[in-house]
């Protein structure tokens, strides 16, 4: 049951969704001065050996996914997945209507053709690896989610804005309270929070 757990927590985690801990400690938050000291500080946790940690700011930061550690990103692959499965649909559609379903001799032309089917074929295509695209994304973004210990920070409402946040979930094998907030602060933190999911948040500061 651990194993399960412990696979179910790493795929949530994949998703940016991070479990509290059994005393409901959600992890830390810490804010940074501009994007240069969150991509900074992003590289130097997942050095420390950090993986459930994620980071917050009101615009992408170029090289932040290589920073983390992040692969390249699997929606192509369902779209891919997604578009060959329209396509099947559309062949097989137009087969079926013209030889079986519906079949009409006109000209002694055959019941199935490839010419006049590729507009069903291509539309099917088209739609299919669209929906696919946009559901795997919210999929592996975990989205919707409506409800986030984060949401109840008042200094991450900024993340919006002008506020530059990194997260470090306190389910990672490596968190220890003391130990992730210290280098949190040695990596130029100006603000740390501990986090609580219990829907308020303690606040945390020197």
């Amino acid at each position: 049951m651990s194993t399960l757990k412990a696979i179910i927590g790493d795929v949530k985690a994949s998703m940016g969704i991070f479990d509290g801990r059994d005393d409901d400690l959600y992890g830390l938050l810490a804010e940074f001065r501009n994007p240069g000291a969150l991509y900074e500080a992003a590289g130097a946790v997942r050095k420390a050996g950090y993986r459930r940690f994620d980071v917050h700011s009101p615009f992408p930061i170029h090289g932040m996914d290589r920073a983390m550690g992040l692969g390249n990103s699997r929606v192509g692959w369902f779209t891919a997945l997604g578009g060959a499965a329209g396509l099947t649909l559309g062949v097989w559609l137009q087969w079926w209507t013209g030889s079986v379903d519906y079949p009409l001799n006109i000209s002694g032309k055959p019941f199935f053709a490839v010419e006049p089917s590729i507009p069903i074929i291509f539309e099917l295509t088209i739609l299919f690896a669209a929906l696919t695209a946009v559901i795997s994304m919210f999929a592996l973004n975990g989205l919707p989610r409506p409800y986030n210990p984060l949401f109840y920070s008042k200094r991450f409402a900024r993340a919006t804005d002008d506020g530059f946040f990194l997260h470090v979930a306190a389910s990672d094998p490596r968190f220890g309270l003391e130990e992730t907030e210290q280098l949190l602060r040695d990596l130029g933190a100006t603000h740390v929070e501990i986090l609580h999911d219990r829907g308020t948040t303690d606040g945390h500061d020197e």
